[in-house]
């Protein structure tokens, strides 16, 4: 166990001392003991390195809203303990932990495994709706589907001792570090740079995954110079608790086989170990698949951030994909001029500057559009705040206010349009 900070992960440590340094990361919501099955083999070879997310196991509360941040968490808990060169298996979010890290510093990681992984994990949109309902309704709806995500129907009703532990895993989450999770995963998106990874990289999803399943994987095999595909028959998303043992084998084959040797620091290459027979036909699926001037100094105002951009990737924030790509496609000859207008002044001016935080800018424009009477903006404005971090409590005091302030007659048409939006937005989906 270990001491953590805002800056540093709980971590643990299996294996001998003086073996090289194996990382094993996490899914969102789940604690290190989802590697459980495999440490005891790892072991042999390894010094195992574990970690829990923020607010995941009992680790402290302190959220982390990208996974750049999670990964520099991770580093910097590692360059405490003097470890510079690991490989490192991530399943899920722990996958895309491993790619901010394979992109951003190459020279640490010698060999790569991602395991129900992905370039981009859905939409933004999903994962932000995902924290509107944590924040209204806590982690017990996410709780009790979260066992048709993670396992087969089969190994669910064959194993109810650990899907009932799965679900225990979820309700003991931190819920301001789970929403903190889902926003890292809304905003992750390393498509157009596969073809920078480096290290020998070994992609693993499970057969049945229906979260992260086959053509994600193949998305990333097709990214990632010499990128080698293993699909686990029966398994679904947490292939290494539904699978551990064809999981450990193909983990133990790819690390003992395909670990790059170090930069010229002064470290040594891991020797290779022998390859474990498999035992039981057919042999793990794995097949290799095939390989898919300075600029000139600018005047800073020339390099003055693009407010169009900026206001763009602002407004699909706050009001999400759908929403703003709906209102891009509908503009024409006659409308396109004011979209523009809006994208580059109202969001990327006023909604991007840092004296207000979102929670009050969103606040303010419910007050604002409560007095003009403007109801159709006054909706989807209200599922902008809740994407915010405002709860339907805080949105009912802001109305209340805005009944003294702007009359009660607007405020009564508002909470009928807000009270439709918060019961669409807040409750679960079974």
């Amino acid at each position: 166990m270990s001491a953590t900070t805002t800056k540093t992960l709980q971590y643990r440590f299996d294996g001998p001392e003086d073996a090289p340094v194996l990382i094993l990361g996490t899914s969102l919501a789940t604690t290190w003991h989802m590697w459980d099955r495999q440490v005891p083999e790892l072991a042999r070879q390894w010094r195992v390195f574990r970690f829990d997310l923020p607010g995941h196991g009992g680790a402290p509360a302190h959220p982390a809203g990208s996974v750049a941040d999670l990964a520099t968490r991770l580093l910097a808990t590692l360059d405490e303990l003097g470890v510079q060169r690991f490989g490192y298996a991530g399943c899920s979010l722990g996958g895309a932990i491993g790619a901010e890290l394979a992109l951003r510093h190459p020279q640490r990681v010698a060999s790569l495994a991602l395991i129900a992984a992905s370039p981009r994990f859905g939409t933004a949109d999903e994962f932000r709706q995902r924290g509107v309902i944590v924040r209204s309704n806590g982690l017990d709806p996410i709780a009790r589907t979260s066992p048709e995500h993670w396992f087969t129907n089969g190994f669910a009703a064959a194993q109810p001792a650990i899907t009932d532990w799965a679900v225990q895993m979820v309700r003991t989450t931190d819920p301001g570090c789970y929403i903190a999770a889902c926003e890292a995963l809304a905003s992750f998106d390393v498509r157009a740079e596969l073809g920078s990874i480096g290290a020998p990289t070994l992609v693993l999803v499970g057969s049945d995954d229906q979260v992260t399943g086959p053509a994600q994987a193949r998305t990333l095999v097709a990214g990632i110079p010499d990128a080698r595909l293993a699909v686990v028959p029966a398994a679904s998303h947490l292939a290494p608790v539904e699978q551990p043992t064809a999981v450990t084998d193909l983990l133990v084959r790819h690390f003992s086989t395909a670990w790059q040797p170090a930069y010229e620091t002064g470290q040594h290459a891991i020797p290779a170990a022998p390859v474990k027979p498999v035992l039981a036909p057919p042999p793990p699926p794995v097949a290799p698949v095939a390989e898919i001037g300075p600029m000139e100094a600018q005047p800073e105002a020339a390099v003055r951030p693009d407010r169009h951009d900026m206001g763009l990737k602002v407004r699909r924030e706050v009001l999400g994909d759908a929403h703003v790509d709906r209102a891009l496609a509908s503009a024409d000859a006659f409308s396109g001029d004011f979209q523009e207008f809006i994208t580059r002044y109202a969001w990327g001016e006023i909604w991007s500057r840092p004296g207000l935080d979102r929670r009050m800018r969103s606040s303010v424009t419910l007050t604002a559009l409560v007095a003009g009477g403007h109801l159709d903006e006054l909706a989807f404005h209200t599922r902008a705040a809740l994407r915010n971090g405002l709860t339907a409590d805080e949105i009912k005091e802001v109305l209340l206010q805005a009944a003294v302030y702007c009359g009660v007659p607007a405020a009564n048409s508002a909470f009928k349009v807000a009270q439709a939006v918060i019961r669409e937005e807040t409750t679960p989906q079974e």
